[in-house]
C-alpha cells in the first residue's frame, strides 16, 4: 500500500447552521446524499455539527483527488457513511469514483473531529502498490 494523496478541510459549524436555516431542504438535497441526511437529521441537537463534518469531508476528498469542482465532481458523489460503533468511511459514486480509480486510489482513510465552532476532516487516499 502507498499513499497517493491527502486532503483536509476545516468548516465553520455556525456557517453551516446558517445555511441550513436559510436554504434548508434545497441545500441538503444538492450537497448531501439521502444516507448522510438521515444520519445528521437523527441528531437534532448536533445536526449542524454533523452536516459541517460531512461538508468538510467532501472538500477534503476533492483536494485529495486534485480536482476541486473540475472534471465532473459533484457533492453527492462523495458520501460519508458510518455504521454504529464504527469509524466513518467514504463511498464515491459516479464520475468521482472513476477519477479515483484513474488515479489508482483503492482505499480511503478518514477522520472527522469537532471542537467549538469548527469541524475538521482529514483524508488519506491509498493505492494497492
Amino acid at each position: 500500500m502507498a499513499i497517493v494523496s491527502i486532503g483536509s478541510d476545516l468548516c465553520q459549524i455556525s456557517r453551516i447552521a446558517d445555511v441550513l436555516e436559510r436554504r434548508g431542504e434545497g441545500f441538503c438535497a444538492r450537497v448531501f446524499t439521502d444516507a448522510e441526511r438521515a444520519y445528521c437529521d437523527r441528531r437534532p441537537r448536533s445536526r449542524p455539527s454533523h452536516y459541517a463534518g460531512r461538508f468538510a469531508v467532501k472538500e477534503a476528498v476533492m483536494k485529495a483527488l486534485g480536482t476541486g469542482w473540475r472534471s465532473g465532481v459533484r457533492w453527492v458523489d462523495i458520501e460519508t457513511l458510518r455504521d454504529p460503533g464504527q469509524a466513518p468511511t467514504i463511498k464515491l459514486h459516479g464520475r468521482t469514483a472513476e477519477l479515483a480509480r484513474e488515479r489508482g486510489i483503492t482505499r480511503w482513510h478518514l477522520t472527522i473531529t469537532h471542537d467549538a465552532d469548527l469541524a475538521l476532516a482529514f483524508v488519506v487516499a491509498e493505492s494497492e502498490s
